[in-house]
């Protein structure tokens, strides 16, 4: 599944999407059920992981007299 590895978050998402309606439909046998399940458990696991990477990287800038920025706090309890 290293090809999961290698997607944007948004292209991870549409296929994860993807998953979750072939799984609804049920028109797939159980072993490719199987299958789908795993694909999207590691699609939701590079998802999550991917968001967690953003969250860190989102800052709070800090101001200063006269409105200037000062440096950059990491936001927190997101």
């Amino acid at each position: 599944m290293s090809e999961i590895a290698a997607m944007s978050f948004e292209d991870a998402m549409a296929a994860l999407e993807k998953v979750v309606r072939d799984l609804e439909q049920g028109t797939v046998s159980l072993d490719q059920s199987i299958t789908l399940y795993e694909q999207g458990a590691a699609l939701k696991a590079h998802c999550e992981a991917l968001l967690k990477a953003a969250e860190e990287r989102v800052e709070k800038i800090t101001l200063g007299e006269g409105g200037q920025p000062t440096g950059s706090v990491p936001v927190t309890g997101l």
